[in-house]
C-alpha cells in the first residue's frame, strides 16, 4: 500500500525522494537549523512533505547550482525559506503557519493556491518599482 502525498515519510524514503544518502541528510540538520524533521521516541526522524521539499532545494542548490553550505544558508537568510523551497518544487507555494512562526522556522506549511498567478504578476510589479527606485539611487549617487 502506498503513501499519501501528506504522509510523513521515513529518512530512508526522504533520501531516495532527495536523491541523496541518509547520513547526507543527518548532516545538512546540523547544518542548516531549518532542516528539522519530527523526531520520535528513540530519535527516529519522520519528514514532512514540506521537509522533502526543503531537502530537495539544499540538495539542487548544492549539487546542481554550485553553491557552498554557507550559501545556502546566506539564501535563506537573506530571502527566506519560501523563496528556498521554489528551488526544490517550484510549482508548489510554500507558506509558513502563524504557530510554526512562533515556535520555529522549520515547520513550513504547503499550500497550492488558485492565486498563484495573481501573485506572481503582483511580484513583478514590486520587482519593477525596485527596479526603478534602485535606478533613481544608482543616478543621483553618480552625481
Amino acid at each position: 500500500m502506498a503513501k499519501g502525498p501528506d504522509a510523513f515519510r521515513t529518512i530512508s524514503e526522504a533520501a531516495e525522494a532527495v536523491g541523496a544518502p541518509q547520513h547526507v541528510l543527518r548532516f545538512w540538520e546540523t547544518k542548516f537549523p531549518f532542516v528539522a524533521p519530527v523526531k520520535r521516541a528513540g530519535g527516529r526522524r519522520f519528514y514532512r512533505p514540506q521537509d522533502i521539499v526543503v531537502l530537495k532545494a539544499i540538495r539542487r542548490l548544492l549539487h546542481d547550482e554550485g553553491l557552498t553550505i554557507k550559501g545556502v544558508q546566506r539564501l535563506h537568510k537573506d530571502q527566506g525559506l519560501a523563496r528556498l523551497a521554489a528551488y526544490g518544487d517550484p510549482d508548489t507555494a510554500f507558506q509558513m503557519d502563524a504557530e510554526s512562526k512562533a515556535t520555529s522556522a522549520a515547520a513550513p506549511r504547503l499550500a497550492t493556491t488558485p492565486e498563484t498567478p495573481r501573485v506572481d504578476g503582483d511580484l513583478r510589479a514590486v520587482l519593477a518599482d525596485l527596479e526603478s527606485a534602485r535606478a533613481r539611487l544608482d543616478a543621483v549617487l553618480a552625481r
